[in-house]
């Protein structure tokens, strides 16, 4: 059975997901890919979204919370595509403050799957469509040249993902 709840943020509602102990997503209301939720069952007190929300507390209020790794205390089990997993497990490692770039990313992909290359734009597709935003940074991906590029909650809120990280009012230009 999947569980969901509303958790409030200074960004804005977000609504969590989890099944079996694991959150299966965090999306801001609306946002593109926001999943169809019906069927899905209202229950704040499951268990996991006490450990998510003490992790966002932590989280906006600027304290660095640990980063999130699969199978810790709070379990992340996204759902998606082989590649899109592996996409997703690299954005875990983008540190707290930190950026990339798709191409870096791809080049990370690349040497784990012991390619010579793979594609940015494969790799952008797979970002975008991370179900578990913030705690699977995606936001700390930016374009080659630095530039702000797409963000499925919005590039508003990338933005102040940034700003809350260190990266003042006008993220870098450069990565």
């Amino acid at each position: 059975m999947i569980y969901t709840c509303a958790i409030n943020t200074p960004l804005g509602v977000m609504t969590a997901s989890a099944e079996e102990g694991a959150i299966r997503g965090l999306w801001f209301t609306g946002q593109q890919y926001y999943p169809q939720t019906g069927g899905w069952t209202d229950r704040p007190d499951y268990p996991p979204f006490a450990a998510l929300r003490g992790w966002l507390d932590a989280y906006f209020a600027g304290k660095r919370p640990l980063p999130v790794q699969s199978g810790g205390e709070l379990r992340l089990e996204p759902q998606g595509t082989a590649f899109q997993k592996e996409v997703w497990e690299i954005l875990l490692t983008v540190p707290y403050g930190a950026l990339s770039t798709y191409g870096g990313i791809a080049k990370q992909l690349a040497a784990v799957r012991g390619r010579p290359v793979t594609s940015a734009r494969a790799v952008g597709g797979a970002v975008g469509r991370n179900p578990i935003s913030i705690l699977i940074p995606c936001h700390r991906i930016v374009g080659a040249a630095g530039d702000l590029t797409g963000y499925a909650g919005g590039l508003d809120k990338k933005k102040a993902l940034l700003t809350l990280e260190g990266h003042g009012e006008n993220p870098p230009a450069k990565v």
